[in-house]
């Protein structure tokens, strides 16, 4: 495969394409933004005008947007990858948007003679900027082997099965984190009302079985009232919002979300929402009337 194409610049996106950039990839980058293909450019990046001059130039085609509608606009729009996809090219969504979404426009780009993977990644800006990601791919297998080699580039990747099953896996992936981080804190409460200090718990604790990567990564934020993102509040209740689309589509009952969901829409309201969703801390701090910070 030949050049390299980049659309979404964000928070996590800018950074992966640094990662390609710096392993020596030949890429042309997009975004709405002039800024950050600006930076990407004096780094030696291409850049285009639109998502369908990116298409035009590049074999393989990434996406890193919000949601699942800026992906349908990005793909089917106007001056979209639509217009200029070609037989054998390769598109790889690696934002995070809802199953059902992936399938309908990976129908599309096959009756362009494309192909495309589902790529959704899971670790935050900072894994991003140190090119560590999680990424859960779905679509066919031997597409995904043509292009592991980039995506490696930017993390590590792992094949769960047919297009929608990599966005079905970070749903799952999202669901636990988000129930774990509400469970840590809602934990640490415990024992700070019972007048134990919570780090020195979360010491005591954290070899055994209740202990994961989630306590180890928001703990130490939640006792330090260190919110800066990390992943923002606002983007866990976009992708909650997506578990809740698909699970209703599957008559799936799933209460907990339900819960994480309201206390994450409680922090967006007092005007939280850009903070890191360690910050379900605040959350308990508020119900408890207590503080967690050491």
């Amino acid at each position: 495969m030949g050049k390299i194409g980049f659309i979404g610049l964000g928070i996590m996106g800018k950074p992966m394409a640094s990662n390609l950039l710096k392993a020596g990839k030949s890429l042309v980058v997009y975004d709405i933004a002039d800024a950050p293909m600006k930076e990407l450019a004096e780094i030696g990046a291409e850049t285009a005008i639109s998502p369908a001059d990116v298409t035009a130039k590049a074999d393989i085609i990434i996406t890193m947007l919000p949601n699942s509608p800026h992906v349908r606009e990005v793909v089917t729009g106007k001056d979209g990858i639509l217009d200029t996809v070609k037989n054998g090219q390769i598109v790889v969504d690696m934002s995070s948007i809802a199953p059902l979404v992936s399938r309908e426009l990976c129908a599309l780009l096959e009756a362009k003679g494309a192909e495309m993977l589902d790529a959704p990644v899971s670790g935050g800006q900072e894994k991003a900027e140190k090119g560590t990601l999680a990424i859960m791919v779905g679509g066919k297998e031997d597409v995904y082997s043509k292009v592991k080699d980039v995506l490696d580039l930017m993390g590590k990747s792992n094949y769960v099965a047919g297009i929608g099953a990599g966005q079905t896996a970070k749903l799952v992936n999202q669901t636990i984190v988000a129930i774990n981080i509400a469970a840590v804190a809602e934990g640490m409460s415990l024992a700070k009302k019972s007048g134990v200090d919570p780090e020195k718990v979360f010491n005591a604790i954290r070899g055994g079985l209740a202990g994961s990567q989630c306590m180890e990564d928001k703990a130490p934020r939640i006792f330090e009232a260190r919110y800066n993102p990390g992943f923002r509040i606002n983007l866990h209740i976009k992708d909650l919002g997506n578990v809740q689309e698909t699970s209703h589509a599957l008559h799936l009952s799933m209460p907990l979300v339900a819960q994480v969901m309201e206390m994450m829409q409680n922090l967006a309201a007092e005007g939280h929402e850009t903070l890191d969703h360690g910050a379900l801390g605040l959350f308990y701090e508020k119900l408890n009337n207590i503080s967690l910070k050491k």
